[in-house]
């Protein structure tokens, strides 16, 4: 590993995360995961445009059908992109960087295993699985189309998805949010070419999306590639560690779980749609894709607040974890505000059951690497100064340093 002597307050720095403010820490990963997870939504809108004016209404419905085997796709993939940003985080924390190159390795290995045999199998028995889903022989044709493409793309999608949440995770938010605006860009440009112009139709739009995928394939590999970069690749570390995979299992195995749900209802909807809804039951479907395509515009706000707070909170846990019982510096730093609002309040009510009003009182305290809690500073606006400052230093002990300050 490369011996990082950056400054650990720079932002750039992912040893930041536990130095700088959390406000400051969480507009600087939270803002980059909400533009590329609503730009990822919007694409989707985008595409379901370009396929319904340019294909026509029943590959919309098809695409539709694809939607819940797409996000299962994906499911397998966030069980290694959650499990491993969240561990590589944690690693960090506790100064571990070996570590940390290991989890990022193993992440490229699963990657690749996941999207080989998820992606084989599913292509293997492609027909049988959209007709499981809800196809029917109107959509079929469409959602074989399409699916065959992305399913070929599976281990490039895989790799980007995966190393991209590690780029966050190790202190590149802003890179990983390029590397999202890529595919997206690439993607927009491509899918009215090949679907009016070249006339390949939903697999067009599909083409158009592993092209996206894979631009933003070789940013990450790019990034992980260069020894510039924070953690990389290293090829004398491990690629294949059991405890490792263990653990990003362990806790990709939830996110994993809700995805596989999602899917599950979605399914049973379209399949409710396709029962009851007579003759325009494919239409149905349709019109509930888009529908579904629009609110996750929304719900990426959401997630890209949570994609930006794991980072934060994976680190100063593992720093947490490494310090033993103490606390890493952010939150020290919480810790100490919340401490002194409440020692003001308890002081200013010890006051004033003393017939002593005071306008303000301002507690400034310190918690020392050993976690030891000391007062600096009492600040008093008081009309009765002397008599406060008595019963408080009766109260703290004559040291403590008791000032007056005639306005704030």
């Amino acid at each position: 590993m490369t011996d990082h002597k950056t400054d650990i307050t720079d932002s750039r720095n992912p040893m930041s995360l536990g130095t700088l403010p959390i406000g400051k820490l969480l507009m600087q990963y939270s803002v980059p995961a909400i533009i590329a997870a609503v730009t990822m939504s919007l694409y989707n809108i985008i595409d379901s445009i370009f396929i319904g004016r340019g294909v026509g209404a029943m590959a919309i419905a098809g695409l539709a059908i694809t939607f819940p085997l797409m996000n299962l796709v994906i499911a397998f993939c966030t069980f290694i992109a959650v499990g491993g940003a969240t561990i590589s985080s944690i690693y960090l924390g506790q100064k571990e960087m070996s570590k940390a190159t290991d989890v990022i390795n193993n992440v490229l290995v699963l990657c690749l295993i996941h999207s080989l045999v998820f992606g084989g199998l599913t292509f293997i028995f492609l027909d049988d699985v959209l007709t499981l889903f809800g196809a029917t022989p109107e959509m079929l044709p469409y959602a074989r189309e399409f699916m065959r493409v992305i399913l070929l793309g599976t281990p490039i999608a895989y790799v980007f998805i995966g190393l991209n949440n590690l780029m966050r995770a190790t202190g590149y938010p802003r890179k990983a949010m390029v590397s999202a605006l890529l595919s997206v860009g690439v993607n927009i440009v491509l899918c009215p070419i090949f679907i009016y112009k070249f006339k390949w139709g939903i697999g067009g739009a599909a083409f158009a999306s592993v092209c996206g995928q894979f631009t933003a394939f070789c940013w990450v590999v790019l990034h992980f590639c260069s020894k510039k970069s924070f953690v990389h690749f290293d090829r004398h570390n491990r690629w294949f560690t059991p405890s490792i995979i263990k653990k990003i299992y362990s806790i990709g195995l939830s996110p994993f779980l809700m995805n596989t749900t999602a899917c599950v209802v979605v399914v049973f909807l379209n399949m409710a749609l396709l029962t009851y809804g007579g003759v325009d039951g494919n239409l149905a479907v349709g019109a509930y894709g888009i529908v579904n395509r629009t609110t996750m515009f929304f719900v990426m706000v959401v997630f890209g607040v949570t994609q930006g707070m794991q980072p934060i909170l994976g680190f100063n846990y593992g720093a947490n974890q490494d310090a033993g019982t103490g606390y890493s510096q952010t939150y020290r730093a919480l810790l100490s505000r919340q401490t002194e609002e409440q020692l003001a309040e308890t002081l200013s009510e010890q006051l004033n059951e003393a017939g002593i009003a005071c306008q303000r009182i301002q507690v400034s305290i310190h918690i020392d690497e050993e976690d030891s809690i000391s007062i600096r500073e009492v600040r008093l606006q008081c009309a009765d100064y002397p008599s406060a400052a008595a019963l408080l230093r009766q109260s703290l002990g004559q040291d403590t340093r008791i000032t007056e300050v005639e306005a704030w």
